[in-house]
């Protein structure tokens, strides 16, 4: 077995929540907008796994253009 192959790293894989809690924190720190298109996600993630949450998105029925507030789905306020 080359070096190589010892050395790679499994496939990651994101789930629906896991994106949705990244999502969450980047409109939370005022770095994107609910109402912006989920695709500039892409330019918080390393390329290489964006084809994996771009994936997962997919399996979950979400377009690249559906708003981030779609992905983020209901959200909990505290001071209700």
């Amino acid at each position: 077995m080359s070096a190589n192959l010892m050395q790679s790293t499994p496939p990651v894989h994101y789930s629906i929540d896991v994106i949705q809690d990244e999502a969450r924190h980047l409109v939370e720190k005022g770095i994107v907008s609910r109402q912006q298109p989920i695709y500039v996600l892409c330019q918080y993630i390393p390329a290489r796994e964006w084809v994996c949450i771009e994936c997962e998105l997919e399996r979950c029925n979400f377009l690249l253009r559906d708003r981030i507030a779609d992905l983020m789905g209901n959200e909990e306020w505290d001071n209700d």
